[in-house]
């Protein structure tokens, strides 16, 4: 269907609500950004509204298309009447991020040759491919999609032997899911032995490994002091997901979805929608196998810190340790308490921001709200943040990043090397130092790419969803492959 034409109740500002033949949207956006938005983004909301008994769906400012939904949605069930839609999760399950913070200054990396030695160091520990087999052979997966963070042997957690100090297991969205195991049964020997390949690996596209310098924001100093934040801090940001594990999950899920929506009379305009009642056993099966992925992928970025700290510690010594500040993710769907009862939340390229006091913070983010991590794109600003009250009237929801403006395809068309290597101020003092021999081999992945991260932040914090604690900066960006 064509949605060229929709109903808006315009609020000038952060706040928009575009009326849709099947629903209500919100979209948090400023004006600039939601005039900008492409109608293909409406018309993939209206299908998604047409999914029965949806209560609730929104759009982020870095919102961007999707197969078969928007990156930047959220969408919202009754627990007990809901449905789930892998499509409203997205293909890489837990994909998140992950933030540890060391105990050096960005002055400890000024010099551009240090930090190609740094990276050098991270491609020394950190395995890029999957067939760079032997960094963890000795981790068993079954332990891990059971167990998440639990599953690892205790020489995997550094600071285990120091509980008091210890931020490995309790400075994280969630260390472990459980459910229902008999559904592991099912899984393929091949996949088994794909995913435990794959464990500790960065994986290709937007995913990375990035080492920043933060510059705290004055209004939330107190904050950022609490987590233990200092201005020009060296911290280490991931973005990784689920890996081949999250990937088999949906490929086998998809033909079952497809085959109840056919006996139940269930579709929208969309093919390659697809969603089921929560209470149908094919729905149960997905739930199930995607919590195991969620413990796959809180896990995987967990390693690939895990090898990024050995290198830090080769090259700055053993004094140099990089603390957990927090790991979270961005696509995946779960029961939530809320103020109008419990809930079926799905998030696919949205960040769950909760406020000071909210239950749902990890203890030692009750007093202060949880960090919300925001990656920027290569070259420019990621941001840590906090959610603000105002977010519960978007289910605590905010940004995941940047977002696409334009595909990997129009990149490589459009924007050439030069332009790129400007963007890494390649060759200057401050150069952001990269793991690739060439960059045309990911210039898809180019600042020119996305957004600009600014204005996304501008969204958010003028929406009233969530405020900025610190700003960071790159100093240097590892891109690994598929």
């Amino acid at each position: 269907m064509n949605t060229q034409q929709p109903s808006t109740g315009y609020e000038p500002g952060y706040k928009h609500e575009v009326k849709l033949p099947g629903g209500d949207l919100k979209v948090y956006a400023s004006d600039q950004l939601f005039a900008s938005l492409d109608y293909k983004v409406l018309d993939m909301a209206n299908n998604n509204l047409h999914i029965p008994n949806i209560e609730f769906m929104s759009y982020t400012p870095d919102v961007h298309v999707g197969v078969g939904t928007c990156i930047g949605t959220t969408a919202v069930w009754d627990a007990e009447a809901g449905y789930v839609s892998p499509s409203i999760v997205g293909s890489d399950i837990g994909c998140g991020m992950r933030v540890h913070l060391t105990n050096l200054h960005k002055d400890d990396l000024q010099e551009v040759k240090l930090r190609r030695k740094l990276v050098r160091a991270i491609m020394k520990y950190l395995p890029m491919e999957a067939q760079q087999r032997g960094h963890f052979g000795d981790i068993r997966l079954e332990h891990i999609v059971r167990k998440g963070l639990h599953g690892l042997p205790n020489k995997y957690i550094p600071d285990s032997y120091t509980p008091k100090k210890s931020t490995a297991l309790s400075h994280v969205e969630i260390s472990k899911l459980s459910f229902d195991e008999e559904v592991l049964n099912g899984i393929p020997d091949m996949t088994w032995h794909r995913g435990h390949r794959q464990l500790g690996t960065l994986g290709g596209g937007n995913h990375f490994v990035e080492i920043q310098a933060i510059e705290i924001a004055e209004e939330q100093r107190e904050v950022a002091e609490a987590w233990g934040l200092y201005d020009g801090q060296i911290v280490v940001m991931v973005h990784s997901g689920s890996r081949a594990w999250g990937g088999a999950v949906n490929q086998y899920c998809t033909p079952a979805f497809a085959k109840v929506m056919g006996k139940l009379g269930l579709g929208t305009a969309d093919p390659r929608l697809i969603f089921a009642p929560l209470a149908h056993p094919e729905a149960q099966q997905y739930v199930n196998l995607m919590y195991s992925a969620l413990n796959y992928a809180v896990v995987n970025r967990h390693l690939i810190a895990f090898s990024v700290r050995e290198a830090f510690r080769e090259v700055f010594g053993t004094q140099c340790e990089l603390r957990t500040l927090y790991d979270l993710m961005h696509n995946y769907a779960w029961e939530e308490n809320t103020s109008s009862g419990a809930k079926f939340v799905h998030r696919k390229g949205a960040t769950r921001a909760l406020p000071a006091g909210h239950p749902a913070n990890p203890k030692p983010y009750a007093a202060t709200g949880h960090p919300a991590l925001i990656p920027g794109s290569m070259g420019t600003a990621s941001y840590l943040m906090v959610g603000k009250p105002g977010g519960e009237e978007n289910y605590y929801s905010i940004c995941h990043g940047a977002g696409r403006a334009r595909s990997r395809s129009a990149t490589k068309r459009l924007v050439t090397v030069g332009e790129f290597a400007r963007s890494l101020r390649v060759g200057q003092a401050d150069e952001i130092v990269v793991n690739q021999h060439s960059l045309e081999s990911i210039i898809d992945e180019s600042p020119q790419a996305y957004k600009n991260v600014d204005e996304i932040i501008e969204s958010v914090t003028g929406a009233g969803l969530a405020a900025v604690v610190a700003k960071c900066k790159p100093l240097a960006a590892i891109k690994g492959s598929k």
